[in-house]
């Protein structure tokens, strides 16, 4: 490990950067490096500059990827470098809003019944059933499923932060069919490793193993069961400081973004030629 690799590990243990965040950034600043043959402190800022254009222009990454490379590399030129903004600046990038692909819940509980492997349909109904990221989903422990209280408690979700969420009945039931056939110990959903928990990636697979088997094209990745929960609790006229608390949001803001989607009050708006004169 080079010194200066090991200065930005240390920055971002001290900063508390999630392990995660850690990895994305680690490998932001050596694909730079890698791209010039130079170490990272050894290039200045116009050639930072050209190589985000480089991968938006030529390798035409996401915008979520660029958007991972531009965060990454401006944390390690003005927190690790300790270069201000007048000796070293990335142009701020366009913000990129997408509202959520929502699918009905009739269409979300074909997905779930689609799922023949019991534990793919445990996983699939936990994070429809009670907002949970993917990652927060994957490190659940049987302790967490507080079932006298029939609350789900989250430990260090986004931002490091504690929260409890709903455990509907339907979903108790399900954990407890998926308790007694596979006897999970450590981790509720685990990886092919009992104590290791499931992978991200493995979740998203399934997913899309299940997606495809149910014949559905609406929606995007896993995540958009996170959003249908939000957006059907809205739609049936939950409160959005709930919302926002059970979604684990740090803004109100994110959460008054599935306004804008929810099916119920877009419909029962009238036209200007609907309404009579």
């Amino acid at each position: 490990m080079t010194p200066l690799r090991k200065k930005m590990i240390g920055q971002m243990t001290l900063g508390r950067l999630a392990p995660k965040t850690q990895e994305s950034y680690l490998a932001a600043v050596t694909g730079l490096a890698r791209h010039y043959h130079l170490s990272p402190d050894l290039i200045d800022q116009e050639k930072v500059q050209a190589y985000l254009l480089h991968l938006i222009e030529e390798r035409k990454l996401a915008w979520s990827s660029c958007n991972v490379a531009f965060s990454a590399l401006q944390y390690f030129y003005q927190k690790v470098l300790r270069l201000d903004e007048t000796a070293f600046n990335i142009p701020p990038r366009p913000r990129q809003r997408k509202l959520p692909m929502i699918l009905s819940r009739e269409e979300v509980m074909h997905l779930i019944e689609s799922a023949s492997n019991i534990k793919h349909r445990a996983l699939l109904l936990t994070i429809y059933g009670t907002g949970l990221r993917v990652s927060e989903a994957v490190r659940l422990k049987p302790s967490h499923i507080e079932s006298r209280r029939m609350m789900i408690r989250v430990e260090a979700g986004k931002g490091r932060k504690d929260r409890y969420t709903v455990l509907p009945e339907i979903l108790l039931k399900e954990l407890k069919v998926y308790w007694r056939a596979c006897r999970p110990e450590q981790w509720l959903f685990y990886g092919r490793n009992p104590m290791e928990p499931m992978p991200v990636g493995t979740a998203q697979k399934i997913y899309y193993l299940t997606k495809g088997k149910a014949g559905i094209r609406g929606g995007r990745g896993i995540h958009t069961l996170r959003h249908c929960f939000a957006t059907h609790l809205l739609d049936t006229g939950t409160d959005i400081y709930t919302i926002k608390k059970l979604m684990g949001h740090s803004s109100i803001k994110t959460t008054y973004g599935y306004i804008h989607v929810t099916r119920e009050k877009i419909a029962s708006v009238k036209s200007p030629f609907d309404i009579d004169s």
